[in-house]
């Protein structure tokens, strides 16, 4: 299906990436077999930050294209949603990514030892998700260059190293429970994980090394659609509606607050939320070659991708509830093959089609988290990092996915490898690195330099501040709560809370005092540009771009995030080892 869009202007690349590469300046880039309209002399747009010269030229989708150049014709009902269909994607796949393993496994959790009572925090994951998201996808439909980059450039070296650094380990231990996932769900019908493991790591080399990234979105479509057995699934669990419409509207837990269920509660937050979706988005974005023209329909795809993912997630706490209804088995959590035995017990379709509905999920996960990495490790080296790519014409960036897939799967089969420590050790280390992910997205979308008429307005700044406010609670109270177990994570919670309330009261009066020294800011770009202009601006070369000024309450924001990020890896790493040796 081939779509007419806005004119998709093309943008050159300031400077090559690397000798390589040698990309033209002077010249549009052009895909084979597409035919680009020569643009006369003075209509040349500037030169732009893209790195790889593969991320410029026709949308092509896995529902549709959209090819250089080519002007939309009307802008009726039918129109819109032909281009939505051809530039939906990557919205839809980061959130259904997000329901992979280690997901499956706490939401039926919190469905088997809480019933339907944690439904309202899926609720608010909604807006949280949208908000985040929409960040990054202006990010990279704006600079065409990916979000580990840009904390490089913008933020120094320190912070770029580490957050792709510790990126690479929380994503890789991620990876290994998402083939632990794969495991459990092929062992429901007696496959050994000596076979299943290895197959599935072929699976994710095939459907991604492909050369097309429209092969590549087609194949996670394939995924995405064989998840939609949830809905037979949870519609004929049982499902008691008034208790359900009750539960997603009214907080509470069932048998009260805990420690127990409090932790539960923010581990859903931190498996619905976490820092890998900010890179793999973003540079999802750029490698569909996506442009600020496509902004709106990006929006689109990514709110339908949240409410799929809160959707899907319900769908299988539901299910939960109806395995252990009644039984000594509620409130008895094993694992995500437990579940699905229950289930079984109910009859044998429902077993069978949970733990596909695991292995659905693991497949999808691990594909998406693996390629985030790999797009991060590309961005940052300077090196062809793009699905448009055949593996002759990129080695390094699918060697470093295929060593991901390899060393991650070996893990999982040597026998004797601690892997409960593992899945506690990513939700302890996703739980460290969400503020930082956060606070460096919210920065970068109140930069100038890098969104000009694209960067935050001040009502999204508020809501964005309440929601990393939030995150910091619920992060800090889950790296405590998991390194100090003794504690009451109520406890910690309050004191967090109370914590950070005292640190905005502060920060409030001293922006007030400063405030009154300091000139008026600005006006937002926004304003002195016509939607045109706007349409099609995009960031400079990164080389080209002021250096970033920062006040001295962000310094001590920032150096307080810091010492907060240090103490926690250091404390983490004492408890693993301690878990380690006992």
């Amino acid at each position: 299906m081939t779509t007419r869009g806005g004119p998709a202007q093309p943008q050159q690349p300031g400077h090559p990436a690397s000798p390589e590469q040698g990309l033209d300046t002077s010249q549009p880039a052009q895909q084979a077999g597409t035919s680009v309209p020569t643009r006369p002399a003075l209509a040349k747009p500037p030169p732009s930050a893209v790195l790889d010269e593969a991320h410029l030229g026709d949308i092509e989708g896995a529902l549709g294209r959209i090819r250089l150049g080519e002007e939309e014709v009307g802008g009726g009902v039918k129109r819109k949603l032909i281009t939505f269909l051809a530039v939906m994607g990557p919205g839809l796949i980061v959130m259904v990514g997000d329901n992979d393993a280690g997901g499956v496994s706490t939401y039926a959790q919190a469905g088997q030892n809480y019933g339907y009572s944690l439904l309202w925090t899926l609720l608010l994951l909604i807006p949280v998700l949208i908000v985040n998201q929409e960040m990054v996808v202006r990010l990279g439909a704006v600079t065409g260059v990916g979000h580990a980059r840009l904390i490089n450039e913008r933020f120094g070296r320190f912070w770029g190293w580490f957050s792709v650094g510790d990126l690479f380990i929380l994503n890789f231990l991620t990876i290994v429970t998402e083939f632990i996932g794969v495991s459990l769900a092929l062992q429901y019908f007696h496959v050994t994980p000596y076979v299943s493991v290895p197959v599935t790591g072929v699976v994710l080399v095939a459907i991604t090394a492909s050369g097309s990234f429209r092969r590549w979105e087609q194949a996670l479509f394939g995924f995405i659609a064989v998840s939609l057995i949830l809905i037979p699934l949870g519609l004929t669990s049982g499902p008691h509606w008034s208790q359900i419409g009750y539960d997603f509207v009214v907080p509470g837990v069932q048998g009260g607050f805990s420690s127990t269920s409090v932790l539960l509660i923010i581990a859903i937050v931190g498996t619905t939320v976490a820092p890998w979706q900010l890179f793999f988005q973003q540079s999802n974005v750029i490698d569909k070659r996506i442009t600020p023209r496509f902004i709106p329909y990006e929006r689109a795809d990514t709110t339908v991708g949240a409410f799929v993912v809160v959707i899907g997630a319900s769908l299988i706490l539901i299910s939960a509830v109806f395995a252990v209804r009644g039984t000594h088995l509620a409130g008895n959590f094993t694992d995500a093959l437990g579940v699905a035995h229950a289930l079984e017990m109910h009859g044998g379709w429902y077993g069978a089609a949970f733990s596909i509905v695991l292995l659905d999920a693991s497949i999808i996960g691990a594909a998406s988290v693996t390629l985030s990495t790999s797009y991060a490790f590309g961005d940052v080296f300077g090196i062809r990092h793009s699905l448009h790519r055949s593996f002759k014409d990129a080695k390094p960036f699918y060697a470093f996915y295929v060593a991901m897939i390899v060393l991650a799967a070996t893990i999982v089969l040597i026998p004797g490898t601690p892997l409960g420590l593992l899945t506690t050790a990513v939700q302890a280390l996703a739980g460290i690195l969400l503020p930082s992910a956060s606070v460096f997205l919210l920065l970068l979308c109140n930069d100038r330099e890098v969104l000009g008429p694209w960067m935050n307005p001040r009502w999204l700044n508020i809501v964005a501040v309440f929601i990393i406010g939030v995150l910091l609670v619920l992060s800090g109270t889950l790296v405590i709560s998991t390194l100090f177990p003794g504690i009451s994570a109520t406890t910690v919670a309050v004191w967090v809370a109370v914590a950070l309330l005292a640190f905005a009261a502060l920060a409030g009066v001293w922006i007030r005092i400063t405030g009154r020294r300091s000139p008026a800011p600005p006006p937002h770009p926004r304003a002195a540009m016509s939607p045109a202009e706007r349409m099609s601006w995009r960031m400079p070369p990164l080389a080209l771009l002021k250096p970033v000024q920062w006040s001295p309450l962000t310094k001590i924001g920032v150096l307080t995030l810091r010492g907060y990020l240090v103490i926690s890896v250091l404390l983490l790493i004492v408890k693993a080892v301690r878990l380690g040796h006992g």
